[in-house]
Order: C-alpha cells, then structure tokens, then sequence
C-alpha cells in the first residue's frame, strides 16, 4: 500500500497520513461523526454538515482550479453513467440514513471506538468486495457512458470565472445558512428530569 501512494506522486507518506489526520481531527472537532449531527441534517433542524460540505467544495474548487491552471495539478474526470450514478446515490443514501454517518466519518468513529461505525466499515468491505465480483452483470444495466462531462466545457473560454463563481457563491451560502443545532428530544427529556 505504501509503495502504490509513492508511485502515485500524492506527495510523501509523512504528508498523506497527516492531512488524514489533520481530516481527522476537524471532522471530530465539529462532531460530524456523531449520529445527532447526520440525523439533525436529515431533519432539516441542523445546518452544521451542509455548511461545511458547501465551504469545503468552495474553497477546493477556487484551490483546485488555481493549482491545475498553474501546472500543479491535474485532474480526470469520472465518465458519465448516469444509471451508475442514482445507483450509487441511492446506495449511499440508504447507508447514511442507516449508520447516521458519511463513510469519512466511519474510521473516525472508529478510532474513538465506536462499533456501530466499525460495523459500517465491515459492511462497506463487503460491499465492495460484492460490487467487484459482480461488475460485469451490474455494468449491463447501468445504461450509457456519456463520457466525461464538465460545467466549464459547455463554455470553454469561461471556465475559469464559472469555477470560481460557483466556489464563491458556495462560500457565500454557507455563510449565509442560519446556524440550527439539532438537540435529540430524548436526550434533552433526561437532561431536564435530572435536573
């Protein structure tokens, strides 16, 4: 595993592991990895996960798009299938509601020992391990590949203000969500009755 992260030039493994610790320690300071987050966000009553997903996708699309104009980076984009992409948007919806988490807050959950999200861990390797011993049938049904589709190329000349518009306009509505803090009705019942 080591040697395929240095081959793959992502940098040293010194600076993988700490950017994945670094990832580690904001998801469990803002406690995205609790189960009352995720069910605060599905209720509508917390405003905590959407606004990081929109300031984290604002700053790393302004980010990206500047070190992959610059020579820094590079990037290929995913070819379109669009009946592989509700599947899996249904899979991984269907997961979230279950485990009350995003699979990137399963192994900090798990590093807290946390056995539902170790349980979640499991699940998705066996999944996975489906997944790819059935591909060939799966891939038949998920309809046509439309190949590889960004916004900026609908208007090449303006990719760079599209990209950076839309990295802004994220930013500017994360700013903008009123800050709701979900509490669980339970929780807070027996808060109150030991008072």
């Amino acid at each position: 595993m080591f040697e395929l992260v240095q081959n793959q030039e992502h940098g040293s493994i010194a600076l993988v592991l700490f950017i994945g610790f670094l990832f580690g320690l904001i998801i469990m300071y803002s406690r995205l990895d609790k189960f009352e987050k995720m069910a605060g966000f599905l209720l509508f009553e917390d405003t905590l996960a959407i606004r990081m997903a929109m300031t984290t996708v604002g700053i790393s699309s302004i980010g990206f798009y500047i070190l992959v104009a610059n020579g820094y980076a590079t990037f290929s984009p995913k070819t379109a299938i669009i009946g592989g992409l509700i599947l899996g948007g249904v899979i991984f919806g269907i997961g979230l509601v279950m485990l009350g988490k995003c699979p990137s807050a399963f192994f900090v959950s798990v590093s807290e020992g946390r056995i539902d999200a170790f349980v979640g861990v499991i699940g998705g390797m066996i999944g996975g391990l489906i997944f790819t011993y059935s591909f060939p049938f799966i891939k038949s049904i998920l309809g046509p590949d439309y190949g590889q589709i960004r916004l900026p190329d609908f208007a090449i000349e303006y990719g760079g203000i599209i990209t950076i518009g839309f990295g802004i306009i994220m930013l500017i509505g994360a700013y903008m969500l009123p800050t709701l803090n979900y509490v669980d009705k339970a929780e807070e019942e027996k808060i109150n009755t030991r008072k």
